[in-house]
């Protein structure tokens, strides 16, 4: 499911012809996005692999940024599915193809530092946060107010 698909109060409506980068753009996405049309938003990799899909955004709320998706991988209708905390800069939007992409194989992500859906970790916690970006290679955002 992509994020037009979820689009409930029109706002990803392109009127001018077909949706081209520049007039998204231009609109309230992809550059300005609902959060709740990003729930359920498929991510692949740049092999085209499936690695799952957006379960969760997580808000930084002091900064006012986003600070991670939260994305499911694996298992079968729900069942065995890793729940994995991505940073948000680790993710890019494919305007294309209407998903996101992560740089990392499956293999990687099978390994990545993950959780069960009803034991979540502190995401606030400065160790669990290093440790996050630094199996992405991303670097997190400031905090402070």
């Amino acid at each position: 499911m992509n994020y037009e698909e979820r689009d409930t109060y029109g706002m990803y409506k392109v009127t001018a012809g077909t949706a081209t980068e520049s007039n998204l753009s231009s609109g309230p996405g992809p550059r300005l996005m609902g959060a709740d049309t990003l729930i359920g938003n498929d991510v692949y990799n740049q092999k085209d692999e499936d690695l799952g899909d957006i379960k969760e955004i997580m808000l930084d709320v002091h900064s006012g940024r986003v600070a991670y998706a939260v994305l499911s991988f694996g298992g079968f209708l729900g069942m065995g599915e890793k729940l994995f905390a991505v940073p948000w800069n680790a993710l890019t939007l494919d305007t294309v193809n209407k998903r996101f992409v992560l740089s990392v194989d499956k293999e990687r992500l099978a390994d990545a530092p993950g959780f069960d859906k009803d034991k979540w970790p502190d995401m606030q916690d400065p160790t669990w946060s290093n440790e996050i970006h630094d199996y992405y290679g991303t670097t997190p955002s400031s905090s402070a107010p």
